[in-house]
């Protein structure tokens, strides 16, 4: 079994764009290549997991959501990185698309996205860790018994100070939770 970063998308591996409609508002922080570039090297399964409300309130199709991580992965791909797979919930308990209107398993704080890549991709979620901005994303990975990782991007400055923690790691950036990630045993 391998082990995983999960990755946060809006907000931890990119810059946050509160509920991003259009690639061009898909926005990479300048190490985000280079973080991904240096799991892949450390033979770290890359998956990102990531909430997008924003198709159940009517925002956005689903459609652009794939869209959005064809483009994600062109740009990683042009600097010699890749994630592994991406996992995202399209739900929302207050939606305007019927169908999507609910209370499920794969919305964070829910770990149903990490269960379904560890079952996809064959991960040891014990031995992985989760990097997020918000506490969603961090109860998500304390759901599976991964390690936890606070980003101080996006929500991550603002979620610091509103639950604190002990047990979760707390840093600037995706840089430096890649570089804490990758000094543990």
């Amino acid at each position: 079994m391998r082990r995983a970063v999960f990755l946060d998308r809006d907000g931890t591996l990119l810059e946050e764009g509160n509920y991003v409609d259009r690639l061009d508002r898909l926005v990479f922080f300048p190490y985000t290549v280079d973080a991904v570039r240096a799991l892949n090297e450390a033979n770290f399964a890359v998956v990102v997991v990531t909430n997008q409300s924003g198709v159940a309130r009517g925002m956005y199709p689903e459609s652009f959501v794939g869209e959005a991580h064809r483009h994600i992965d062109q740009r990683l791909h042009a600097g010699g990185a890749r994630v592994d797979a991406y996992y995202y919930c399209p739900h929302h308990p207050e939606g305007i698309v019927a169908d999507l209107r609910q209370d499920c398993e794969c919305r964070k704080p829910r770990p149903g996205q990490l269960r379904q890549a560890a079952s996809d991709l064959n991960l040891d979620l014990a031995r992985s860790f989760m990097v997020g901005d918000r506490w969603k994303d961090i109860e998500a990975g304390k759901a599976v018994g991964a390690r936890t990782v606070l980003v101080r991007t996006g929500y991550g400055r603002a979620a610091e100070d509103a639950n604190p923690d002990d047990d979760t790691v707390v840093v600037d950036n995706l840089i430096q939770a890649v570089t804490w990630i990758l000094r543990q045993p």
